[in-house]
């Protein structure tokens, strides 16, 4: 989360940066609002690209998070009942040795 924090901030920076520029330009105001639309407008579609890629970085974790424990959940339950079938199995030999010995 800090390289985000440290793009957004750049940006936010560039931002500021350009407006200042554009104010103290010595234009005509209709120009000068001209540009600053211009501007604001690009730097809004280039902050919506970035959250928009960073919002897929996020989908693509959580994605991959989510099967790994789809995975291990699924893994576990294998396990489980492997270790319910061996026993179950070690009961019934048991069972068989009891009822033998008394015999």
């Amino acid at each position: 989360m800090k390289t985000d924090k440290v793009v957004l901030g750049i940006l936010g920076g560039v931002a500021v940066g350009a407006l200042l520029g554009i104010l103290f330009a010595p234009e005509k105001g209709d120009k000068t609002r001209r540009k600053i639309k211009d501007k604001s407008n690009d730097y809004t579609d280039e902050l919506k690209d970035k959250l928009d890629t960073l919002l897929g970085t996020i989908t693509n974790k959580y994605e991959k998070i989510w099967k790994e424990g789809e995975n291990l959940i699924a893994e576990g339950k294998s396990r489980f009942d492997r270790t319910k079938s061996d026993g179950e199995l070690r009961l019934d030999d048991l069972k068989k040795e009891i009822k033998n010995s008394s015999i």
